[in-house]
Order: C-alpha cells, then structure tokens, then sequence
C-alpha cells in the first residue's frame, strides 16, 4: 500500500509523538506547521516534513493527503472544519471538541467533503480492553450492572503552564484530557450513556485546574459506572466490569488482565497481550484513507464521548443530573 502523505498541525509534545508513530504505521510526514517559525524548523528537524509559513499554505498542498491535529481542545472544530473543506483527511486528537455543538459542526464537514475523519480514542484497542469487550459480549460475565473507570496521573501535582493548564481547555479538570478516554473505554464496553451526575473540585489547589472529578454514568443498557480522574495521585488506568457470573479487570494500562468469578475469593490473572495503540490507530487511519472504509471511532462515536464530557461540566456547574439525550439534541 502506497504510504499516506500527512501533515502535522499542532507540534508540540504530543505532536511530535503523533509524528513518530505515524511514521512506524507507514505513512509518510511531508508537512508541519504551528504559529512559532521556530518551533516549525525545530519540529521539521526532528520529525521530518516541510515546515509551512501558514495553514493556508499546507492545507492548499497538494502533496499533502491527510493531516493530524494535535492542537488545543477549543480549536479542533475550526481546524476540522477547514482540513476538510480542503480535501484533506483527518486524525484529531481527543477530545474531539468541547461541545456536542462543535461535533456535530466538525463531522458534518468531514461527510460533506467526503474524507476520512478519526479521532485518537485509543485505549480501547488495548487487548485487554478488547478481552472485556468479549467477555461482556459473550455472557461470560453474566447480566453486567456496574463498572468502573479512572485515568489518573500524579503531573497536577506541579501547575501546568501553556494552554493545557487553562480551565478553559481543561473543564472538569482531568476529565477533559484524561478522562474522555476511559469515557470511551465504557461505552465501548456498554453502550450509550442515558445520565450523568459529576462532582469536580480544586482539593489540594495546586494551579488553576480542578485535582479530582469524578462522575456516575447510568447507561441505556441498564449498568451503572462510576468514572474517575485524578491529577494528584500515582498513575492509575484501569478498567473494570462486574456481571452476576465475574469481574474482570484491565489494569496497569493494559498490562493486567484479571478474572474473578463468582464464589471465588480473590481475582486471578489472566495472560493478556500488549499493543502500541496509537500506532495501531494510524495504521487504520491510513488503511481508511486508501480503501475509503470508516475509522472505529469517527464522528459519531467521538460525539458520544463528548456528550458525556458536557454532561459531566454540566452537572458540575448546575448540581444535577444531566439527561444526555437532551444533550445530544444540541445544535
């Protein structure tokens, strides 16, 4: 398969990752572009691809076939928006925005042109995440009524400079940034959330962001989760499912995998597989791009986790419980 041609907009850390695996999947980096010239050169030296004086200037390259967007939270929409209507295929990093307003405004673009548009949930590829999803398919679990989520990291712990430490980016705190993640792990898992109720608040009050939210999510399918984040703890990302037969248990990132059926007292562990996910998802991203096939997770499941993120903010500002139906209904 002919490699992808992609541009990067948005060269930052995350950026410069996006770039490296990008070229591990297969494709090939021929462009870059941020505000700073300095940081354009510097990225090009590093990454490859040629740095662009302007968005105009790369999204007008006809050497450029795809872009991926690594930038803040608040300017994805636009950025989706105009790739699209230049013809360009399109990976965002998640969230894939900040509103169920700018979702629907995004992917609607990327249908009318016709191109390629995913975004960067990746957590659920994890085979162990994979395995849950088996297992809750499967019946193994019996009748599922509860799971929980959290993705939590301890970098709060010294205030965050640059746009991700500002609460406009970052609503909710970790939710926005770390959170959504694991919101798309348990609708991966269990299907579209009905309600939501969320509490966010700033504990230790190191830097302007909130350190712990956390929500309880009730899905259509029946189950109750509750969700978590975190920025002043150890590491911590897992996800876990309990049914009337077992629990099961993806821990560690993907690492662990446990299993606990019911009358045993203690959970085993289970052999499980690891995976690079991100190189995983860009190498779809191109298979997509060259077959014309959709991405797992698109427009339309991207906008299920954002419902859940302005469901979450929501609550938090207003005290109540958020009916996300009403909430997609938004336009």
């Amino acid at each position: 398969m002919e490699a992808v041609r992609v541009a990067s907009i948005g060269l930052g850390w995350w950026g410069g990752n996006l770039a490296d695996k990008a070229r591990l999947a297969g494709l090939e980096v021929v462009g870059a572009f941020a505000r700073g010239r300095e940081q354009r050169e510097e990225f090009a030296r590093l990454h490859g691809g040629r740095p662009a004086s302007s968005l105009e200037d790369l999204l007008s390259d006809t050497e450029v076939e795809a872009v991926m967007i690594a930038t803040p939270h608040s300017t994805h929409a636009d950025l989706v928006v105009a790739a699209a209507e230049a013809g360009k295929h399109i990976f965002v990093d998640k969230p894939f925005t900040l509103s169920v307003a700018e979702a629907k405004r995004a992917s609607a673009a990327a249908d009318r042109a016709g191109v390629v548009l995913q975004v960067g949930h990746n957590r659920r590829r994890q085979p162990a995440t994979r395995r849950l999803k088996q297992l809750v398919d499967g019946g193994e679990l019996g009748m599922v009524h509860y799971a929980e989520a959290n993705l939590s990291y301890p970098k709060g712990l010294n205030p965050r400079t640059g746009w991700r430490g500002d609460p406009a980016e970052s609503p909710a705190g970790g939710m926005t940034g770390l959170g959504v993640h694991m919101a798309d792990n348990l609708i991966y898992l269990l299907g579209q959330v009905a309600r939501v109720v969320a509490f966010s608040k700033r504990i230790i009050g190191v830097g302007p962001l909130d350190d712990a939210t956390t929500a309880t999510l009730e899905f259509h399918s029946g189950p109750l989760a509750v969700l978590g984040t975190t920025m002043v703890i150890p590491d911590i990302a897992r996800t876990a499912v309990w049914g009337t037969e077992a629990a099961a248990w993806n821990e560690v990132d993907g690492e662990r995998f446990y299993l606990q059926r019911t009358g045993e007292k203690y959970r085993t562990e289970q052999p499980v597989d690891t995976l690079d996910t991100v190189k995983d998802e860009l190498e779809e991203f191109a298979t997509n791009v060259r077959t014309g096939t959709r991405p797992e997770t698109g427009g339309p499941e991207a906008l299920e986790v954002i419902a859940v993120l302005e469901g979450i903010v929501e609550s938090v500002q207003t005290g109540s419980v958020v009916d996300l139906d009403v909430v997609r209904a938004r336009e």
